[in-house]
């Protein structure tokens, strides 16, 4: 059942629907994946006009609650996912400590020529061999990331289809450079992800060490805005020479 606004709250009347909508969706009416009603049917429910119901439905999809989907309507997005950049942990580690549950679906495993880019981050010359490695990672059966996972071919024979390599290298591990971005969605990243072609998504570039600094992989990972935060802590930098006062 849809909530009712506050007809005694002297809250602008935009602001008054957007928090009716959102407890609506809060109390699970309308669920994940779910499609609002049209715009009419909430300006005859709540009997006010057209821009303040478009108003109020601008902030829900600005705070990543509900989503416009062209000649469809708007839905209901899953809650967002918060991960923590602060330990080199794997993916499937960080979900269940937010208790959900997730998978991967393997889409290409294959050798090819290691570009420019790669070679450098694996340290490797041009044109060397690797294995490719391109997964779909998805949380509660949605998509969540699509990844690009580059190995040394030796490393990547080792490799089963579907194993993912932050499990089966994970005790050699040490640690990993993150660089971040704010992405178009190409072609292949858009399909796997089931979004336009252009959409903005998050994309971190990782390289994973093992012992004395030896790239073991080089991953490209490309996440849907709409359904992740990164949250990280830092610490202030201390001036060289500086002593803690006692």
């Amino acid at each position: 059942m849809l909530v009712e606004r506050d007809t005694d709250s002297r809250l602008p009347l935009h602001v008054q629907i957007e928090s009716a909508l959102e407890a609506t969706i809060a109390e699970g009416t309308w669920p994940p994946g779910a499609r609002l009603p049209s715009e009419d049917s909430l300006i005859e429910r709540f009997t006010v006009s057209r821009t303040t119901i478009r108003t109020a439905i601008q902030s829900l999809i600005a705070r990543g609650l509900v989503e416009i989907r062209r000649g469809r309507g708007t839905f209901v997005l899953r809650p967002q996912v918060v991960q923590e950049l602060t330990e080199l942990t794997g993916f499937i580690e960080d979900m269940e400590s937010m208790g959900s549950e997730s998978s991967a679906r393997l889409l290409d495993q294959r050798i090819v020529a290691a570009s420019e880019t790669v070679a450098r981050q694996l340290g490797l010359v041009r044109g060397a061999p690797l294995t490719r490695i391109q997964r779909v990672r998805l949380i509660d059966s949605g998509p969540l990331s699509f990844c690009e996972t580059y190995l040394p071919e030796e490393l990547g024979r080792e490799i089963l289809p579907g194993d993912p390599p932050e499990q089966r290298y994970a005790d050699r591990l040490l640690e990993a450079e993150y660089r971040l971005a704010a992405v178009a969605a190409h072609g292949t990243a858009a399909r796997a992800l089931g979004i336009d072609s252009g959409s903005p998504i998050f994309l971190i570039e990782r390289t994973t060490y093992a012992e004395d600094f030896q790239p073991v992989y080089y991953e490209r990972l490309y996440y849907r805005g709409d359904h992740i935060r990164f949250v990280t802590r830092l610490a202030r930098r201390q001036p060289a020479g500086s002593r803690a006062k006692g």
